[in-house]
């Protein structure tokens, strides 16, 4: 753990001691460029190589879609305290996604034309749910369901199968659980370039989403513009602001549970009291021996686990705001004064009782949060994401009158006549 005192250091140097911002090494900007190349060429036959070579499984074409034998053996072997997890957090993601949507609306503006917005779910999608070290079967619920309830009428979901043909018993049923209308057995970056481009065996979609490793962002960023995507989520986070009201064990936990996501992972807790951030570390030590993961625990807790001493409430808001965190907890005396001034945040949560986890699996918002300072750009996956916007003009003679010279003005200052004799020509009496 590496102790920060910042009561004498500027914005600028918080902003250098702090700067997460991810910049591609080239060697990887190649490999996925190669990769997604072969797949928009070669489709399928690349793919299946791809999944052999990465993912050290022989899968042929049409058995990278799983099929719904294999999707009722899983549903059939659920485990009934995880199904029953699944569908409370659907419940909650799903009605905090309904409260979020956008909806449609018209209006009169000042000349009179009727001006609005049309919101309709995107036709389909692609969704990447990680399982690397972990099958995470939240992110299912947290990427699928949203699409599900805002009415998505195709959702493929990805996800990578490794030294085996079958996935992840338990991924498979959430996935089918939070509403994916298909499944394919594939990850990496060859399974954003087969969602973006389209192969044999499936369709392109029209906007990819989830998270995963460096070379499943670098592929999101790479095919962005041919395809819309969501974010570019990176590897976790949490800042957590602290005084004497927090409990040092439940800090140290929450500081944990990020750390054991490993690589990349940054965990920080900040404070004015010197034993507040005493108390933390000691308790992180003291738990440390009771979790599974210790190799990315011990990884994390040596290089990316700041205790951080600050001057006062006010430099705390200028901190969390430069740092902009994935996750913020906020555990003070006045917490709900403090929350309103942080504008950057992927999510904030307030109080002793707000447990990062609790959002991670349960609690309505989606998971998937910006990382590495993108928060002060970026919010994270909300329903809206899953809508297409269409804005709509409807004008009728009295009110193109009004708004005609307004026309002609705008088109004589940029030179495009032609802008303005279209609208002129409707009150050209040998064209009515």
């Amino acid at each position: 753990m590496k102790f920060v005192d910042l009561t004498s250091q500027s914005k600028t140097e918080w902003r250098k001691e702090f700067d997460r911002r991810y910049v591609p090494p080239n060697e990887l900007v190649e490999q996925v460029h190669e990769i997604l190349s072969r797949i928009r060429a070669e489709g399928d036959s690349a793919l299946v190589d791809f999944v052999r070579r990465f993912d050290k499984t022989e899968l042929s074409p049409k058995a990278l879609r799983v099929a719904q034998e294999e999707i009722a053996l899983a549903l059939g072997h659920l485990d009934p305290e995880l199904r029953d997890a699944l569908s409370a957090s659907k419940e909650n993601v799903q009605e905090f996604a309904q409260r979020s949507r956008r909806t449609d609306w018209q209006a009169e503006n000042v000349q009179g034309a009727m001006v609005g917005e049309r919101f309709d779910p995107i036709r389909r999608v692609g969704i990447y749910v990680p399982a690397g070290t972990a099958p995470l079967v939240s992110s299912a619920i947290m990427t699928v369901a949203i699409a599900s309830a805002v009415g998505v009428p195709e959702i493929a979901a990805v996800s990578p199968v490794s030294g085996s043909t079958q996935m992840n018993s338990a991924l498979l049923a959430a996935l089918d659980m939070a509403g994916a209308t298909e499944i394919y057995k594939i990850g990496g970056a060859h399974a954003i370039g087969a969602l973006a481009f389209g192969t044999e065996s499936i369709r392109p979609v029209e906007k990819i989403f989830g998270p995963g490793n460096a070379f499943v962002t670098e592929a999101k960023r790479q095919v962005f513009g041919y395809v819309a995507v969501d974010l570019l989520p990176g590897p976790s986070e949490i800042l957590v602001l602290a005084d004497r009201s927090a409990v040092p064990e439940w800090v140290a936990a929450d500081l944990m549970a990020q750390a054991e996501h490993g690589p990349g992972t940054v965990v920080a807790v900040a404070s004015w009291e010197r034993r507040t951030l005493e108390s933390v570390q000691n308790a992180i030590e003291k738990s440390l021996p009771a979790f599974s993961r210790q190799g990315f625990l011990k990884e994390v807790l040596a290089e990316r686990t700041y205790l951080v001493l600050i001057r006062d409430r006010e430099q705390a808001v200028a901190f969390a705001n430069a740092f902009a965190p994935e996750h913020l907890t906020i555990v003070t005396e006045d917490a709900a004064e403090l929350a309103p001034a942080v504008t950057a945040a992927g999510a904030i949560f307030l109080g002793n009782y707000s447990p990062v986890a609790a959002g991670d699996f349960i609690a309505g918002p989606s998971h998937e949060l910006p990382t590495g300072g993108a928060a002060k750009s970026f919010g994270g996956l909300t329903a809206d994401q899953f809508q297409h916007r269409t804005s709509i003009v409807q004008l009728d003679r009295e009110s193109l009158q009004k708004s005609l010279p307004f026309i002609l003005s705008f088109s004589k200052a940029e030179k495009l006549d032609a802008h303005g004799a279209s609208a002129q020509i409707r009150f050209r009496k040998d064209t009515n």
